[in-house]
């Protein structure tokens, strides 16, 4: 990581132990390790953002007027309820 920042991070013991054996388990470094954790985070929240966006955009009168409607087939094999 040629762009790379330096942070301090202060973890309780309990659980940089869980990361150390992690890390450990998962064939990684503890620093890639907690980068990549971090980035499922940031991950996580961006998509959050992203469906919050959506709903807020819905127009739930053409989404009822579809699950409302009367025509269609039946469902296809393993849609069923």
């Amino acid at each position: 990581m040629s762009n790379a920042a330096t942070y301090l991070l202060r973890l309780p013991h309990s659980m940089k132990k869980a990361v150390d054996a992690i890390a450990k388990q998962d064939g990684t470094s503890v620093n890639q390790f907690i980068a990549i954790a971090v980035a499922e985070k940031i991950g996580a929240m961006n998509n959050a953002e992203f469906f919050s966006e959506r709903r807020n955009r819905a127009d739930m009168g053409a989404f009822m007027q579809i699950m409302t409607r009367k025509s269609g087939g039946s469902p296809r094999e393993g849609d069923e309820l």
